[in-house]
């Protein structure tokens, strides 16, 4: 966590403010005003708890704005626009209010410099601090609610992009017509997506039937008030969930009193982060079959050789970029980073399999 910087004292704020102060401060109340918009405009999408957050999250940004007009004071002058990052959170803010947006205004928090500002007080910069785990914890729930589906939709589309191009550059380097190739990009994007639709299906369908054999079973609440106070049965229950033997007993009697409350099921949120096995199948099928669709389109509108390979390669790592600039935004991480990583995994397996092809091309010639 970065140190916390003294508050201003009087000193700091006694001096005469030189015009680069006055507009390093105007542009920080700005910010301020932009990024107060921005959790209004996300409140208004959203309704209960997560909306009164966000609001106290704009209430936060006003007081902070209410610092830089104190001491900008008579010299507040023309108010610049937010920064491009703010102002681009507002405009997908307005339009959105998704996950996405929650994501990057994580980033945002994240970027404060107030820690090293000498004319922020400490209490502003550990607002910032602290609101970048207020805004981890809104974009967790909403990871959360699309993360089954998401993280189907994100492994098929990389998977029909690398797999297929693969396929594709594997089989026209060994010097088969494009007729072939074509044919074989086909049926390498029906047989991954239907594989992958399958596979997700079994996989989400297993992790829901082990959650639902590990969770709590709601009728046995209804013994409770007849167990034996002395024997205290209930005490096995919580011992065999990892609580010490003391513990356990103690947690027991708490329940049988009806000081604390019995056991329950697992919470929904794991069933509700995990998905459904219809929507991750279909999911992944679609995705799959729209990434492994791309390399195909140079050989489907007539090009052939090294043209077809190299616009296929293009298009595929222009979408390689995407969908890691995509997973970098919704994990909170650098996207660029992430883009960069998955084009180099898929153009590094597209390689092997073309210098495959070209081997096995110059052994049969």
């Amino acid at each position: 966590m970065s140190p916390m910087p003294a508050s201003p004292g009087p000193a700091a704020h006694a001096r005469t403010p030189t015009p680069s102060d006055l507009k390093r401060w105007r542009q920080y109340l700005a910010d301020e005003r932009a990024e107060a918009a921005v959790y209004r405009d996300l409140a208004a999408r959203r309704t209960g708890e997560e909306r009164a957050i966000l609001l106290a999250l704009a209430a936060a940004e006003g007081r902070h704005e209410a610092h830089w007009l104190g001491l900008l004071g008579d010299d507040v002058g023309r108010v610049p626009r937010g920064d491009f990052r703010t102002r681009t959170l507002g405009f997908l803010a307005r339009r959105f209010g998704s996950v996405f947006v929650l994501a990057l205004a994580q980033r945002a928090e994240a970027r404060s410099q107030y820690a090293t500002n000498l004319d922020a007080t400490a209490a502003m910069a550990a607002d910032e601090q602290i609101h970048e785990e207020v805004v981890r914890g809104l974009a967790t729930r909403g990871r959360n609610r699309m993360s089954g589906t998401f993280r189907a939709a994100v492994f098929g589309a990389n998977d029909g992009l690398v797999s297929n191009l693969a396929l594709i550059l594997g089989i026209g380097a060994s010097g088969v017509g494009p007729a072939t190739v074509l044919l074989t990009g086909f049926a390498g994007l029906l047989a991954g997506a239907l594989s992958m639709a399958a596979g997700e299906y079994v996989s989400v369908r297993s992790q829901r039937e082990l959650l639902e054999a590990s969770s709590s079973n709601l009728y046995a609440q209804g013994a409770v008030p007849y167990l034996d106070v002395d024997a205290n049965e209930l005490a096995l229950v919580y011992r065999a969930r990892g609580m010490a033997e003391d513990d356990a007993v103690e947690h027991a009697r708490g329940v049988l009193a009806g000081v604390v409350e019995p056991p329950s099921s697992s919470p929904p949120d794991e069933h509700e982060a995990i998905g459904t096995g219809a929507g991750a199948a279909a999911s992944s099928f679609c995705f799959f079959a729209s990434g492994a669709l791309i390399p195909v389109l140079p050989y489907l509108f007539g090009l052939e050789g090294l043209a077809a390979v190299l616009l296929a390669s293009a298009l595929v790592g222009l979408a390689l970029l995407l969908t890691g600039a995509t997973v970098g935004i919704l994990s909170g991480g650098p996207p660029v980073r992430r883009a960069l990583r998955q084009l180099a995994i898929g153009y590094g397996a597209a390689a092997v399999t073309y210098l495959l092809g070209l081997a096995f091309g110059a052994t049969v010639g």
